[in-house]
């Protein structure tokens, strides 16, 4: 009798583990090292982006801005250098030098991690596979229904662990291929050499001070994808999302038998 229920227990965890590892994995191991590659360098960009911005908050539009033009619109806070006006009558540590160093190096490996991933994913069909819409989610009514439910708060679906909804897929299609695009095409043209090699694409843009003042609002979508990416992570389980982009695989929990 005790030898029967050794053996059934033995051809369960047998079972189980066959069957989670004839799983396909929820993400390749590409899309995890540039995952990850990609969360380091924005950290870094976020981190030297505010100590950037701390030394001059004001924005301008047009291809001039300085001290002593009205500016567009100012953030807040005081700046790190005496001459900046922001109406406090103090200014914070100057951390210009390391920052912008430190934002150029990061924002080149972001470039290189990002060109990387693009090329696999035409060359491997992933976008197409995994990102792009199927026709049939193609509707409003497929989004409404989606937004319905993580506005209910309702747990995802078990067909969820190993594949993007049509609203996931339409926000990482719109980072990939709109925002992360913009977001260098304002950050190189606000690079002197960019600007003498190809001013044309600094003009269409507005000038230096405007692609700046862009630059700026293209972080904050980065930032806001990010903050709401974080928390659905933590809505939908925070084990089983992280431990499928850590080591691919996405555990379903099933109820004991």
């Amino acid at each position: 009798m005790g030898l029967h229920r050794r053996t059934c227990y033995a051809s369960d965890v047998s079972d189980a583990a066959t069957r989670q590892n004839s799983q396909p994995p929820r993400h390749a191991t590409l899309v995890r090292v540039t995952h990850w590659i990609t969360v380091i360098c924005f950290l870094a960009l976020l981190i030297s982006g505010v100590e950037i911005l701390i030394s001059h908050p004001r924005f301008y539009w047009g291809e001039v801005g300085n001290s002593l033009t009205p500016p567009l619109f100012k953030i807040p806070i005081p700046a790190s250098r005496a001459m900046v006006p922001s109406g406090y009558a103090y200014v914070l540590p100057d951390q210009n030098g390391w920052s912008r160093y430190l934002h150029f190096q990061a924002a080149w490996a972001a470039v290189l991690t990002g060109f990387v991933y693009a090329v696999w994913g035409l060359w491997t069909g992933h976008f197409r596979d995994n990102l792009f819409p199927a026709p049939g989610d193609r509707t409003w009514g497929a989004f409404l229904r989606v937004i319905a439910t993580h506005l209910r708060l309702r747990q995802p679906e078990q067909a969820d662990a190993h594949s993007y909804n049509v609203l996931q897929r339409a926000a990482y299609l719109m980072v990939i291929f709109v925002l992360f695009p913009f977001v260098i095409w304002t950050g190189l043209a606000l690079s002197p050499g960019f600007n003498s090699a190809f001013p044309a694409g600094v003009n269409v843009l507005g000038g230096r001070q405007s692609a700046r003042t862009l630059h700026f609002f293209a972080s904050l979508f980065l930032l806001l994808f990010l903050i709401v990416h974080v928390a659905m992570v933590f809505l939908a389980g925070f084990y089983t999302r992280m431990r499928a982009m850590i080591t691919g695989t996405a555990t379903a929990h099933q109820e004991p038998t």
